[in-house]
């Protein structure tokens, strides 16, 4: 199942943007997964905001708030074509939550994990892709 994080430093995001950031990223990356837009696919889309306090982040160049996406998805759930356009619209995400223009998407970096296949567990059982397939094929149908 998708899982994605959003580390920023503390107050870089808009007041509205804090509050939407996280349900917005979970819905990208359901969209380049090609999971069913279900109860029960949206609920397995977790979504984490970590906020670093001030002075917790930094370049060599500059203090300007820079973002960290980072993404896991099973092995095999993301062809190329789908990465790049989960990294392209999260990025786009970001910059809208913080109130920022394209030209600031250097400060956003997106990293996918994937997750290699027998080495992620939910509700005490080993999750094989293959499983998470024929789920999603049988609730695109109840969709």
């Amino acid at each position: 199942m998708p899982m994605i994080r959003l580390t920023a430093p503390a107050g870089a995001l808009t007041e509205a943007g804090r509050r939407s950031v996280q349900r917005d990223l979970a819905t990208v990356l359901l969209r380049w997964e090609g999971a069913p837009d279900t109860a029960f696919f949206r609920a397995q889309a977790w979504s984490y905001l970590v906020e670093l306090p001030d002075g917790a982040q930094s370049t060599a160049e500059d203090g300007a708030p820079r973002f960290l996406v980072e993404v896991t998805v099973p092995q095999g759930a993301l062809s190329e074509r789908r990465k790049a356009g989960l990294v392209e619209e999260a990025t786009k995400t970001v910059l809208a939550a913080a109130g920022l223009a394209q030209d600031d998407a250097l400060r956003v970096w997106v990293l996918v994990h994937e997750q290699p296949d027998g080495t992620w567990g939910a509700g005490g059982s080993v999750i094989r892709y293959a499983d998470l397939v024929a789920l999603a094929k049988g609730q695109q149908g109840d969709a």
